[in-house]
C-alpha cells in the first residue's frame, strides 16, 4: 500500500468544513476519489500527484485575476489529467474526447429522482 493520501503536514489540502470534505458538486468528490483510489493501487505516489497540484494551482494564479472565482476540484482535476498523460496512461486527446461527451449528457442524468 502506498503512503497515505494525506500528511498531517500537508499545505495543500481540499476544503474541509468542521473537519469533513466539502464537495460543491458530485463530479468534485469523483475527481477526488479517482486521484485517490489510483494513488492507493500505487499508479502514482502522492508526492507525484502533490506536485502536479501544486503547479496547477501556481500556473492558475499566474493567468488569473486574484478577482476571478477559484475552484480547488477543477485544479485537482487538472493536476490528475497531466499525471495521467505524463504516465502514459492515456493522451491528452483521449482525456479530452472523454470530457466533451460527458459534457454533452443531459444535466442530472446519473441521479435518481
Amino acid at each position: 500500500m502506498s503512503e497515505p493520501l494525506f500528511a498531517d503536514d500537508e499545505t495543500i489540502a481540499p476544503p474541509r468544513r468542521n473537519g469533513e470534505l466539502v464537495f460543491e458538486a458530485p463530479w468534485e468528490g469523483r475527481v477526488f476519489g479517482v486521484a485517490a483510489a489510483l494513488c492507493e493501487r500505487g499508479v502514482f505516489s502522492w508526492d507525484e500527484f502533490r506536485v502536479c497540484l501544486i503547479t496547477e494551482i501556481a500556473d492558475w494564479e499566474r493567468r488569473h485575476a486574484l478577482d476571478e472565482p477559484y475552484r480547488y476540484y477543477a485544479r485537482w482535476q487538472a493536476a490528475l489529467e497531466r499525471l495521467l498523460v505524463e504516465k502514459g496512461l492515456c493522451s491528452a486527446v483521449e482525456l479530452d474526447s472523454r470530457e466533451h461527451a460527458l459534457a454533452s449528457r443531459p444535466a442530472g442524468h446519473d441521479h435518481a429522482k
